[in-house]
């Protein structure tokens, strides 16, 4: 209904007079199948009606074909009808006085018609367009908010840095680098959704997912612990892929930072399930279980986890499991929860 709703038969031609020869042919189109269908009632109905469908051909030839297709299905179906149709047949002339009156009045609301429906398709068009334009430059503004969004993250994480080789104390160098870790965390976030990203609203979130994994297989990930990944076809609104791309990197450097002590040797794996409007995000690692959790209480980054799990509208849950430890995060269908 949508793009019948945007059809023109003369948008595909560029130059005007081919414009004009297209929308002519769509009103004789308009017009023979109109009289096409009239001729097949007049095996049951003769001569009632004359003019009755032309007021739905006009309609339908001005909506599609512009005033002009509109002005020549009047003219081609209204001669044909009274020639043909309105009695003494083949004839311009009338058997009932009250016929000249009868063949003015529907001529007139013939044109009333194109005149109204022309004035509709106007006034629809122009609506579409400043829907259009306002959509693009939403589009534009919130691409440029991205763009400004990662680079401010980054020109603070080199703030931090700055401020990091001031400072003499080395105890004091490593809350900074977790500092700085995160802000470029967020970063690369925002940077992945602005290269996946299409023309579309939402976010493809298996490539969006597989880009971060790759970045942080390439540079975050210690040699001896490989990772596994295992990511459905899914589209989620770019404030949840935001969302998951922040809790990933979060949850990955948890897991390589306390897991795996000594370059022990392991496995983080990686999973994104989506059932039904529902979806499911798990990363599990085979490390040191329970002794990964250094602060149960919740420390800033089991504070931070459940804050991207909030943005995301899903819930948060993490602990140890029978080979390892587990960080998930859930979303179930609204709809079913309605």
């Amino acid at each position: 209904m949508h793009r019948l709703a945007n059809f023109d038969v003369s948008r595909q031609f560029l130059a005007r007079r081919s414009k004009v020869a297209a929308q002519i042919v769509f009103g004789g189109m308009c017009a023979a199948a109109m009289i096409g269908v009239r001729s097949l009632i007049d095996v049951w109905a003769p001569v009632s009606g004359p003019f009755a469908l032309i007021y739905p051909t006009v309609l339908l030839a001005t909506l599609y074909g512009h005033w002009r297709a509109g002005v020549v299905a009047l003219a081609v179906t209204f001669c044909w009808a009274w020639f043909f149709i309105l009695p003494p047949a083949r004839s311009f002339l009338f058997a009932d006085p009250t016929d000249p009156v009868r063949v003015l009045l529907n001529a007139a609301s013939a044109v009333v018609v194109v005149v109204f429906a022309e004035a509709f398709r106007r006034a629809a068009q122009a609506t579409l367009s400043e829907i259009r334009e306002r959509a693009d430059r939403r589009l534009t503004l919130l691409a440029e908010l991205e763009h400004r969004t990662k680079n401010n993250f980054a020109l603070v994480a080199s703030m931090l840095e700055l401020q990091k080789r001031r400072i003499p104390q080395a105890e004091l160098h490593a809350p900074l680098d977790d500092a700085v870790g995160r802000v470029r965390t967020f970063a690369d976030a925002y940077s992945a959704l602005a290269l996946e990203q299409s023309d579309e609203p939402n976010v493809s979130i298996k490539p969006y997912l597989e880009f971060l994994l790759d970045r942080i297989e390439a540079s975050a990930l210690p040699p001896s612990v490989r990772l596994f990944r295992e990511i459905d076809e899914a589209t989620l609104t770019p404030e949840e892929a935001v969302a998951i791309g922040l809790y990933l990197n979060e949850a990955v450097a948890n897991a390589c930072k306390y897991a795996f002590p000594e370059q022990r040797p392991g496995t983080i794996a990686v999973f994104f399930n989506e059932r039904g409007g529902s979806w499911r995000f798990t990363i599990e690692d085979n490390g040191i279980g329970a002794e990964a959790a250094t602060d149960p209480s919740g420390g800033l980054g089991s504070q931070l986890l459940a804050a991207f799990a909030t943005q995301a509208q899903a819930t948060h849950h993490a602990g140890p499991i029978l080979n390892g430890y587990r960080t998930e995060m859930r979303r179930e269908d609204q709809s079913e929860l309605a």
